[in-house]
C-alpha cells in the first residue's frame, strides 16, 4: 500500500492567502447599506480596518503576517490523507484523498481566521470582541485566537446548540470567552425576540444580530464573523494552497471537490485556489460539489437575491442565495449549516455554473460519519459529515460505472464535541427535519425592497 498521508514541512505552507476577486470574470454584486440600499462598505466601527481592507481588495496576494504564520505553525501544514481502508470498504476504483482540519487545538478550521482577525484587532488597539456561534467551533476558535492576543470575547451560542453542545460552551470557557445562549436577554434584539417567542431555538441571523448590537454599543469592541464574509474566506485559503501541493505530492488531480456549506467558509477555503484552474479552462471538467442540510437547503431552494446578514437589518445587504433572514431552520445537530444565507462569492460562483449542490437529510449524513470513522479512524463533526455521505455516493457512483475519478474532500473538523448526537444517533433516536416551506415563505415575505437599479 502507498503512503496514506502527505506531509508538508513548515517552510511549505503558504505565506500569502489567495483572493478570488481579482480572478473572477464578472465582479462581486456590491453590498448595500441597510439602511440607504446604496452600495457601501462594512461599516469602519465594527471590523478593524485591516480586514475591511481585505473584504474588497484587488490584490491576488495578500501576505499573511509574521505573527500569524507563527501560531499558524503550531498545526499547520495540515495533512492531506489518502482514504484507502474507505476505498475498500466501498470497493470503488476512486482515489479518495481529504484534507483533515480537524488538528488544529479548536478542531476545525476555524482557528485560519479567528488567528488572524484577532491579530488585526489587537494591532488597531481593540480590547474586546462580539460574536456569535453555531455549533462552537467559531466561537471556540475565537476564543483561542483572543487568548493568544489578550482580548476579551463575548459569544452569542444559538440555544438549540448552547443546550445540544455543552462541552462547545465549556471549551469556550475554558479559553477564557463568556457565552450566553442566544437569543438571550443582554440584547435589545434578543429581549424583542423572547418576549415574542419564549421558546425561541435561536439562528444564527439572531445570533449575528446580537452580536452586532453589542459591538455598536461599545467602543472597545468590534465584531468577529466567522464565515461568509470575503475577508473569512480568504484566510482560509491557506487550506486550499497546501491542497495543490499535497495532490501533486500525490502525482493526482481532483475530478470531484466536495466539502460542505453553511456560510461557506470551509469549503471555498479548499477549492478557491483550484477554481482558478476551471475558470481559465484548464480544467473545465472539474466537479465541486456544495452539501447542505435539507433542512436549510439554501442553495438548493433558496431564492438567489438581496437580503440582509442578520435577523435585525443591521448588517450590510448581500446579493446571496437566502430562506429569508427572519427564518429559523429546524434544530438539526449540524448547527454551523443552519444560516439563512450563503457567501457571496459562492453563491457567485454557482450562478455562473462552476459549482453544483445538493441536499442531504441529517440520519444519512451520520451514517456516512459512522462508515467514516469505522475505516479512517476520525469522527467527523456534523458538517463535514455532509460531504462525507457525497464523497461516498460518489465513490459509489464511480464503482457502479466503472470510472475511477479522483475525488477530494473538504474535512473541516472532528467531531468530539458532537457525541451526543452520534450517540441519538446509534440509539435510533435521531429524526430527519423536512425544509419548512411555509416558514421559509414567510421569511421571504420580510425581503428588503432593493432598487432596480
Amino acid at each position: 500500500m502507498e503512503t496514506t498521508k502527505y506531509i508538508l514541512t513548515e517552510k511549505e505552507m503558504p505565506t500569502s492567502w489567495y483572493n478570488i476577486l481579482p480572478d473572477l470574470p464578472k465582479p462581486l454584486p456590491p453590498e448595500l447599506h441597510p439602511g440607504t440600499k446604496e452600495p457601501t462598505i462594512l461599516p469602519p466601527p465594527l471590523f478593524a480596518a485591516a480586514v475591511n481592507d481585505q473584504e474588497y481588495s484587488k490584490e491576488r496576494y495578500i501576505e499573511i503576517p509574521e505573527e500569524v504564520q507563527a501560531i499558524y505553525h503550531t498545526w499547520r501544514p495540515t495533512n492531506l490523507h489518502r482514504a484507502y481502508r474507505l476505498e475498500k470498504a466501498l470497493d470503488t476504483p476512486a482515489k479518495i484523498f481529504y484534507k483533515y482540519e480537524g488538528s488544529s487545538a479548536a478542531g476545525s478550521h476555524k482557528l485560519n481566521t479567528a488567528v488572524a482577525q484577532a491579530y488585526y484587532n489587537k494591532k488597531e488597539g481593540i480590547t474586546r470582541l462580539a460574536t456569535e456561534t453555531g455549533a462552537g467551533q467559531w466561537g471556540s476558535a475565537l476564543a483561542l485566537g483572543c487568548q493568544f492576543f489578550g482580548l476579551e470575547l463575548k459569544v452569542y451560542m444559538v440555544k438549540v446548540s448552547y443546550h445540544q453542545k455543552p462541552y462547545r460552551r465549556i471549551l469556550m470557557e475554558s479559553w477564557g470567552a463568556q457565552v450566553v445562549p442566544s437569543p438571550s436577554e443582554d440584547t435589545e434584539i434578543g429581549r424583542r425576540i423572547l418576549a415574542e417567542n419564549p421558546d425561541s431555538t435561536g439562528s444564527l441571523g439572531i445570533a449575528i444580530s446580537e452580536a452586532i448590537e453589542d459591538a455598536f454599543g461599545r467602543d472597545d469592541t468590534h465584531y468577529s464573523i466567522g464565515s461568509v464574509a470575503n475577508h473569512v474566506l480568504l484566510h482560509q485559503t491557506v487550506i486550499g494552497q497546501e491542497s495543490i501541493k499535497q495532490m501533486e505530492m500525490a502525482d493526482a488531480y481532483p475530478d470531484i471537490i466536495v466539502g460542505c456549506v453553511g456560510g461557506g467558509s470551509n469549503f471555498a477555503g479548499l477549492f478557491l485556489p483550484w477554481v482558478k484552474d476551471k475558470l481559465s479552462g484548464k480544467k473545465s471538467d472539474l466537479r465541486i460539489i456544495c452539501v447542505e442540510p435539507q433542512a436549510c437547503p439554501t442553495l438548493t431552494r433558496g431564492k438567489y437575491t438581496w437580503d440582509f446578514g442578520d435577523v435585525a437589518g443591521m448588517a450590510p445587504i448581500l446579493k446571496m442565495h437566502t430562506l429569508g433572514h427572519n427564518f429559523v431552520p429546524p434544530p438539526v445537530h449540524a448547527g454551523g449549516l443552519r444560516y439563512h444565507g450563503m457567501a457571496p462569492i459562492i453563491c457567485h460562483l454557482y450562478q455562473m455554473g462552476m459549482l453544483e449542490a445538493r441536499a442531504e437529510y441529517q440520519k444519512p449524513i451520520f451514517e456516512a460519519g459512522i462508515q467514516f470513522a469505522r475505516t479512517e479512524g476520525i469522527i467527523p463533526a456534523p458538517e463535514p459529515a455532509h460531504a462525507v455521505k457525497a464523497t461516498i455516493d460518489e465513490a459509489i457512483a464511480c464503482r457502479e460505472s466503472g470510472q475511477s475519478k479522483t475525488i477530494l474532500l473538504a474535512l473541516s473538523g472532528h467531531g468530539h464535541f458532537d457525541l451526543g448526537a452520534y450517540d441519538e444517533y446509534l440509539s435510533g433516536n435521531l429524526q430527519d427535519y423536512e425544509f419548512p416551506e411555509e416558514k421559509m415563505k414567510e421569511a421571504m415575505a420580510s425581503l428588503p425592497e432593493v432598487p432596480s437599479a
